[in-house]
């Protein structure tokens, strides 16, 4: 009994940490177009640290339509990214 509560402590408290480090941190950019048709921001973005990417101005999908609503051209924001379906997308927005 013994072992097995240990055992599960151990594999909670990892499970735990490994989740918090898969947290997204939002990342500065500033919106150079809105694309409402095509469901894409082109996005002027400090470096993607989850994604390996240096600093740059890329063109990106949105997760939610909704997203659109929410940005213009010339703003600034701060935003999350990742691989969703083999694409980079933005999967928040504040």
């Amino acid at each position: 009994m013994t072992l097995l509560v240990k055992t599960l402590s151990t594999l909670a408290i990892a499970l735990a940490i490994g989740g918090s480090a898969l947290a997204q941190e939002y990342v500065k950019g500033e919106v150079i177009k809105v694309d409402a048709k095509q469901q894409k921001l082109t996005i002027k973005h400090g470096p993607l640290t989850n994604l390996d990417m240096p600093a740059m101005t890329m063109v990106f999908v949105v997760a939610e339509q909704g997203m659109l609503d929410k940005v213009k051209t010339g703003q600034a924001i701060e935003f999350t990214a990742d691989r969703v379906n083999g694409r980079i997308t933005v999967t928040g927005i504040k």
